[in-house]
Formats: C-alpha cells, sequence, structure tokens
C-alpha cells in the first residue's frame, strides 16, 4: 500500500474512531454507520482527486462538494433538483433541520431520540471533522495539527456523555490519532529511502544486524502508550478533578437522565416507543385509588403541543416551584361536573422517567425531591437529575365529566390560545386539510367535528392497527398514514391533531400510559406496554379534554358517545376484543379479555413491535442511498480508471532509484519502458524488435521532438544499453527527469484530441489484459501439471496389504 493510500485510510479510521465517542449521546446508533459510510466515499474522492493530480485547494473544494450533494441526497432529496443537486429549498431545509437539531439537543437528556435535526447534526459534523483530518493529514501532509478537530470532537462527545465508559471513547480516539501520526512516521521515512532502516556494515565488511530498522516505529509506539498512561492514570491522582479527565462531568440544574438501562428520555414519546419494543412487560409503577371508574384514569406524561412539521415535540417553557395545590385547570367552568379522586402511586425501582406520570387534571401532588411545575401542561419535570426511580407519590386529582350539550355549545378559544395550538407547518399536505374537511363535512361545531374525526380513525375509516408500521411523526409521515390507513397510537393521534388544527380547533398531543391492569389485592399495575399516545383538544368552559381515535386501545370517553347506542359495534368506545398485532400497548385490562396474570406475562399478546424513533420524515432507506452512491461512483469512477492506473504505474517506475547496482539496473528499465509506453499512448507503438538506440531515434522521428526531448530520450536509452551490455553497469542519475521531457514533448506536438486520447485513454493500458491473460495461462498450466502428477501418482493393487 502507498504512504498517500494509508495516510487516507488512517485518517478515515481516527475520524470514525473519534466519532464513536458520540454513540452515548443519542438512542440510535444507526447515524454512525451513515456517518461510516459518508466518510468512505469523501475519502475516496479525496484519493482520487489527488491522483489526478488537482491543486490542494481545489481537492478539498471537490471533496466538500461531493459531501454536500451526499447530504443532500440523505436529508433533503425532496427538496433538491434531481433529487441530488441542492438550491435554495434544500438549503431551506437544511436550515430548518439544523434548528430544530439545536432545539432538540437543549431540550432532551442523552440519550436523546435521533431526530432527523440531530442526525443531521451528528453525520454532517463528523463529516465535516473527517474533511479537515483528511485535508491537514493527506493533501497537506501535516497530520499533528490533524488532532485538533479530533479533539474537538471528542471533547463535544465528552462534555455531553455522562456514560461510564468514557475512557474507552477516550482510548479509541487517542488510538486513531496515534495511527494517524505513525502512518505518517512511516510516509516520510520512506521519503528517504533506507537510511534509518537500511543495512549498515562494520567496518571491518560484516552486515551488522536490521534489528534497529523498525526502531523508530517502536519508538513511536512506546511514546503513544506513555501519554495514553499519563492522560489515564494521572488525572485520577488529582482529587480535585472529580475523577479524572475521563470522570463524569457532573451535576447541573435541569432534568438529568437516569442510568442502568432505564428509559429517561426528556420527550416522553421516545419512552412510549422504547416501552412497546420491551420483550417483557415489565411493570412500570402500580396504584390505588378511591375512583369507582378506573377506564378513564390515564396516567399522563407530558403533552407535546408543537409540531414543527418534523415532529412533535413539547414547547419550550417555563418551570416554577411546585404549587400547593395547583392552579385551577384553564377554561374549566363551574358548572361541569367533576369528582375529586385521590391515587397513591408506586414507581418501580428501575424506572427512571424524568417527568411525573400523573392523572389529569392533577391538583395536587405529595411527592419528595427535587420537582419543577410546568404550569401550561400542568405537570412535573425532574431537576438535578430528579427521576422517578422507585418513588412513591400521592397525587389528587379531577375526573371532568363534560356533557356532549356542554361541548357543542363551547364558546370560541381565547385568540392567544388559538394562535398557539392551531399553527400547522407550511409542510403540511394539502391531503390532511382535505381529508379533514371531508370527514367533518356536516358538523355544526367544533365538539362534532372533534367526533367526526376521532369515528373516522377509530371506526369508519377503514384503519388497521399495524405496529410494524414506521413511526415517523413528521408531515410526510401522516400524509402516508391517511393514504396507507395503517399505524399506531402515534399515528392516530398525531393524525387526528393536525387535522383538528387545519379545522381550527386547539389541539395538541398526551403521553403517558393507560388505567393498567387490577390486581387481586386491590392494586392496579401499569407495565411497559401500557404506554399510549392520545389526543387533547381544547374547548372553552370545559379545558383540555382527551380524545380516543386508535382503534381496539383505551376507551373512547363517554362524552363522545352520545351519538351512537351503548354496546353498538360501531361504538368507538367499547373496547374491541378482536386480537390485535401490538402486545397490550395502552390497553387496559377494564377492556382486555386476556386474564390479568396471564397479560402480565405477555401469554395474551405478540412479540413486542419494532418501532424506531420518532424523527419525522425518515427520507429515502438508507440501503437506496448507498447503492445510488455506488452507482454514482462507479458512472464517475470507471471512466478514470485507465488515466488512474497509468499514474500509478509511472509512479512506482519512476520511483526512488535505490542504493544498490541492482536497484539502479532495475530502474533503468523501468524508465526505458515508461518511455516506450508513454510514446506508445501518444500514437507511436513499440516495436520490440529494434534495439533501445534505434527505437529512441524512431520515437524521436515520428513525435517530432525538439531537441531537449530528443537528447532526454537517447539518454535513457544509454542507460538501458549500459545495463544490458556493460560488465559493470553504472547507476545514470535523473532518469526520471528525462522520463518526464519526453511526455512533455510528445504532449506538444500531439493535437488536443491525441492529448486527450494519451490522458483518458492510453493505448499502453493493453498491458493490464495481457497480464491477466498470463495469469490465467500460467494458471491453467499449473493446473494441468497437478492434474497429471495426480493421474500418474501408482495406486496399491485391490488386494495388496497394507
Amino acid at each position: 500500500m502507498s504512504g498517500g493510500a494509508r495516510l487516507t485510510l488512517c485518517a478515515t479510521a481516527a475520524t470514525f474512531m473519534a466519532a464513536c465517542a458520540l454513540l452515548p449521546l443519542v438512542d440510535d446508533a444507526i447515524w454512525i454507520v451513515q456517518a461510516a459510510f459518508l466518510l468512505v466515499v469523501q475519502a475516496g474522492v479525496g484519493a482520487l482527486t489527488r491522483r489526478v493530480p488537482l491543486a490542494r485547494p481545489l481537492t478539498v473544494a471537490v471533496q466538500a462538494l461531493v459531501t454536500l450533494l451526499l447530504l443532500t441526497l440523505l436529508f433533503a432529496n425532496a427538496q433538491a433538483i434531481g433529487g441530488v443537486l441542492p438550491g435554495p429549498e434544500a438549503f431551506r431545509h437544511f436550515g430548518d433541520l439544523l434548528q430544530a437539531g439545536g432545539a432538540d439537543v437543549g431540550r432532551f437528556a442523552i440519550p436523546a431520540p435521533l431526530s432527523d435535526g440531530i442526525r443531521l447534526m451528528l453525520v454532517g459534523g463528523v463529516l465535516v471533522i473527517g474533511l479537515a483530518v483528511d485535508a491537514l493529514a493527506v493533501t497537506f501532509r501535516s497530520a499533528a495539527p490533524a488532532g485538533l478537530p479530533l479533539l474537538a470532537l471528542y471533547s463535544v462527545a465528552a462534555g455531553l456523555s455522562q456514560a461510564s465508559i468514557d475512557w474507552l471513547w477516550f482510548l479509541l480516539a487517542a488510538g486513531g490519532y496515534l495511527l494517524l501520526l505513525l502512518a505518517e512516521g512511516r510516509d516520510r521515512l520512506s521519503q528517504w529511502g533506507r537510511v534509518f532502516g537500511g543495512t549498515a556494515r562494520s567496518p571491518g565488511g560484516a552486515v551488522e544486524s536490521t534489528a534497529d530498522a523498525v526502531a523508530p516505529v517502536r519508538t513511536g509506539r512506546r511514546i503513544g502508550a506513555l501519554a495514553l498512561g499519563v492522560a489515564l492514570v494521572v488525572p485520577l491522582a488529582l482529587p480535585a478533578l472529580d475523577g479524572g479527565l475521563l470522570g463524569p462531568s457532573g451535576t447541573g440544574t435541569g432534568v438529568g437522565s437516569g442510568g442502568g438501562g432505564t428509559i429517561s428520555a426528556v420527550n416522553p414519546l421516545v419512552s412510549l416507543q422504547n416501552s412497546l419494543n420491551q420483550p417483557e412487560d415489565r411493570e412500570v409503577m402500580s396504584y390505588r385509588t378511591n375512583s369507582k371508574n378506573t377506564q378513564d384514569l390515564y396516567l399522563r406524561i407530558v403533552s407535546l403541543d408543537e409540531f414543527d412539521g418534523t415532529t412533535w415535540r413539547p414547547a419550550k417553557r417555563s418551570i416554577i416551584d411546585v404549587p400547593s395545590p395547583f392552579p385551577s385547570p384553564r377554561g374549566l367552568g363551574a358548572d361541569v361536573r367533576r369528582t375529586e379522586i385521590r391515587t397513591n402511586i408506586a414507581a418501580a425501582g428501575w424506572y427512571a422517567q424524568d417527568w411525573l406520570p400523573l392523572p389529569y387534571p392533577a391538583t395536587k401532588v405529595d411527592i419528595s425531591g427535587r420537582w419543577r411545575y410546568e404550569p401550561v401542561g400542568r405537570t412535573l419535570v425532574g431537576d438535578h437529575n430528579q427521576t422517578t426511580r422507585g418513588k412513591k407519590y400521592g397525587v389528587e386529582s379531577l375526573i371532568v365529566q363534560p356533557t356532549a350539550e356542554q361541548l357543542a355549545n363551547a364558546p370560541a378559544a381565547p385568540s392567544e390560545l388559538r394562535r398557539e395550538f392551531t399553527k400547522v407547518p407550511a409542510s403540511l399536505p394539502s391531503i390532511v386539510e382535505k381529508t379533514a374537511l371531508r370527514v367533518t363535512e356536516g358538523a355544526t361545531n367544533d365538539y362534532q367535528r372533534a367526533v367526526k374525526l376521532q369515528d373516522y380513525f377509530a371506526v369508519s375509516g377503514g384503519f388497521t392497527y399495524n405496529t410494524e408500521v414506521r413511526a415517523g411523526s413528521g408531515s410526510a409521515a401522516i400524509a402516508r398514514f391517511l393514504k396507507d390507513k395503517e399505524g399506531f397510537c402515534v399515528h392516530f393521534s398525531f393524525s387526528m391533531a393536525a387535522m383538528a388544527r387545519t379545522l381550527g380547533i386547539p389541539a395538541r398531543v398526551a403521553v403517558g400510559f393507560t388505567p393498567g391492569s387490577p390486581q387481586a389485592d386491590g392494586l392496579m399495575s401499569v407495565g411497559l406496554r401500557d404506554a399510549h399516545a392520545w389526543p387533547e383538544l381544547y374547548f372553552e368552559g370545559v379545558g383540555w379534554t382527551r380524545f380516543e381515535p386508535t382503534p381496539n386501545r383505551g376507551t373512547a370517553p363517554e362524552y363522545t358517545r352520545v351519538d351512537t347506542p351503548a354496546g353498538s359495534p360501531s361504538n368507538p368506545a367499547a373496547p374491541s376484543e378482536a386480537p390485535s398485532s401490538e402486545p397490550s400497548a395502552g390497553q387496559p385490562s377494564a377492556s382486555d379479555n386476556c386474564p390479568a396474570a396471564e397479560r402480565k406475562l405477555g401469554g395474551c399478546s405478540n412479540t413486542a413491535p419494532a418501532v424506531i424513533g420518532a424523527s419525522g420524515d425518515d427520507g429515502p432507506p438508507f440501503g437506496t442511498i448507498a447503492l445510488i452512491a455506488l452507482g454514482v461512483l462507479l458512472v464517475v469512477l470507471v471512466p478514470l480508471l485507465p488515466m488512474l492506473w497509468r499514474q500509478r504505474v509511472r509512479e512506482v517506475r519512476l520511483g526512488s532509484p535505490g542504493r544498490t547496482d541492482g536497484d539502479a539496473a532495475a530502474r533503468a528499465l523501468a524508465a526505458w519502458l515508461e518511455v516506450t509506453d508513454t510514446a506508445w499512448d501518444h500514437g507511436i507503438a513499440p516495436d520490440e524488435s529494434q534495439t533501445p538506440r534505434k527505437a529512441a531515434a524512431r520515437i524521436v522521428r515520428v513525435g517530432q521532438l525538439d531537441q531537449v526531448a530528443a537528447d532526454s530520450v537517447h539518454r535513457v536509452a544509454a542507460a538501458v544499453e549500459q545495463v544490458l551490455y556493460a560488465p559493470r553497469p553504472q547507476p545514470t542519475a535523473g532518469l526520471g527527469d528525462d522520463v518526464r521531457r519526453l511526455a512533455q514533448g510528445l504532449h506538444a506536438k500531439s493535437s488536443r484530441s491525441a492529448r486527450l486520447r494519451a490522458t483518458l485513454a492510453p493505448r499502453s493500458t493493453v498491458r493490464v489484459a495481457w497480464s491477466l491473460s498470463q495469469r490465467w495461462a500460467a494458471l491453467g498450466a499449473r493446473w494441468t501439471a497437478r492434474k497429471s502428477t495426480l493421474l500418474r501418482r501408482p495406486r496399491r493393487p485391490s488386494g495388496q496389504e497394507s
């Protein structure tokens, strides 16, 4: 492997090893596969452009351009020209994704969900670092400064991660950098021949040992190992560093993350999807309540009230100290019937969630620890790494029981509330609003429209509950769901909320748990597979009101059943006992025909669904992108293979002249072969029957070379004749320069088409076919000889004893 190829490989490997430190930051590792593939493509483009060769800044520019095209194909193909070329819409989409990713970074705890914005930041950041490392270490041949971008990449990961194996990521990053330095050192030494590693002779003429030939390499390894040891061990001896350079970064304000396999993402939607993907329906919490009817006792974690076209997410809001009691629910009038209940909840010791599951609307919470209150969503969030792990708390809440008449006669919501909770992104396909208008045709008020939307999804729309559908939450995912009519609670709740907003009804999505399963001792048990999402719509005089569009999950509220007799098959309130493709996800035992004990063991359900993160519009599959990128590379690379092969052969033939007489002879013969091939590329076919002197005269005559080029050809021919015929041939200096002057002379005398042919489609590349033919013939000859030997081997007569 040449020094440049080795450096390119080591630079790519160093970037990838440093990028691995970012793995603990998100809950899905698919981005590292994408980044690795794009890094290889980026490095390959750099290797090709350096062989052309291009000017160094132009090489970096070409790599940056190809990187931009690949990122456009991966993240903004729908907005790009032809799916690849970025235009104004594509750059605008990149800006939106980066803005959303920045908001996600500030909002989510670690590990964060792999949204499109975060994925762009990770993959794009790694590619930028990779481009910087490749440019510094390979293009500009200065590997030492390449450690700065690698350090920046590791520092970002170490500053954000709270993983307990940070030392492993440090070792990977540092090892990659040392590998890069070692490769550069080998490359620099190779340019000096064998001055440091060659065989020396003693004064007496004896050959000395070559054991010191690899001394510089061994020294570099020892220095690297010592540096790693110092970085790992010394900080541990400094108490002021709290565990050393690789230790945790400490605590701070705001929400934190659980550890040890807990579900601790700040975005509860991620917790929901992780819960549904668990192979075992572990108990999340248990509770005891004085409510006579638990079917409406949904345990709400948080509301997703901001839809930016990429995903639904909690809006950025201020948090305050926990009041006691809570303020009265917004919009709830005094004439609406309500029942006060008390619920005592015990979270499992393994379950660590930053947001506290509560019945809605809670009016008072008795809990120890550090918690903060978010007034708009009426939720509690942990502060300074506070989680629900093993917590026992009491909640006083209301069961709000409005009538259909009260909802139908609700006045318009306040203008500021309508402005915030009826926003839809410009990217929302028109099919969403058109479907909402068609479904609610004939309705005279928002309540009737809401019930029609709920019935459309749960009963009359022909939707199928299917957990195998990808859980994208962006605009395209909603349109795809309305077309394919397959999905689970995420699709149903997100779609109904988006459609309600297009009708001017304030809407948001709540995430939490359905009531769970009753136990023999009177407790209610809530498992991972009770995780659920549902829409909440606002009605002035009642407040935020729950609806249930997901078929076979949960229970539709009593106030949505007025138009259908109880027990009717079309009643969305009557949970179906038909089998479902999702095991118990959000289905309370009140509507489950499976015994509680068996349901607890997962005996009445299929395996948990494979749900991906709600990262919005997923774009084309990565396999398709990889195939397209490979096809583009092949289209670009294949026509250039003859040119690249000739350049590589020329570099090898005209390399360093060596130190011994045998090396000098081999180099002279290689230089002469390069002379004949260069002339051949320019249309002067070689004639093996002529002596070197006559062949040189023929090249000068046919090529119409000037005196400088002619003298160069004759010098190479004279060097070859000396090698072939002289008793003790002497090395000839400057043969490489002579060959290059010949090439310049032929180039100057050739037409433009001939020059282009000599560069892009050199005739001498036919030697590749000749070489393959000779190898194939040799292989056939060896096989024939081997077969003949086996056939001639004497055999023992059948009756002869051994």
